[in-house]
């Protein structure tokens, strides 16, 4: 099984019943098709362009594990459902496939050279010097 990332658009005119009917749906599909819910979110956002009429919206984000060949079910159920404005599906890597690129490489100090120190008396002769001058 791989984990999925299910980020869903809900429209903000439904009741709060409603919307945990809504949720409990989508949490049974992905338990039917043999998955497995790992995280809900759910937030309120506001969007910076109507989508179906609707600039704001309840924000549904669920991790789950489900076999790659039952995924296509799911998505064909999620595109049924007229209170889903939106949903993007992402396939989350293990983190034990992340690269080793972008493990944390220690940082390499830059070493600058101090600057000398001058007498005073010898910037007090340089402006003389200078202020002298015609």
């Amino acid at each position: 099984m791989k984990t999925y990332e299910l980020d869903i658009l809900i429209s903000q005119d439904l009741s709060e019943n409603e919307l945990q009917s809504l949720e409990e749906k989508i949490r049974l599909l992905i338990e039917n098709k043999g998955g497995l819910l790992i995280n809900i979110n759910k937030t309120i956002k506001k969007l910076a362009y109507p989508i179906k009429k609707k600039l704001e919206v309840c924000l549904l984000s669920l991790s789950f594990k489900l076999p790659p060949e039952k995924l296509l079910e799911v998505e064909k159920e999620l595109k049924t459902e007229k209170n889903i404005l939106r949903f993007f599906i992402t396939y989350k890597k293990p983190l034990k496939e992340i690269p080793q690129i972008l493990a944390k490489k220690p940082v390499r100090k830059i070493k600058t050279p101090k600057p000398k120190k001058v007498e005073l008396e010898k910037i007090e002769q340089k402006l003389e010097e200078i202020l002298n001058e015609p």
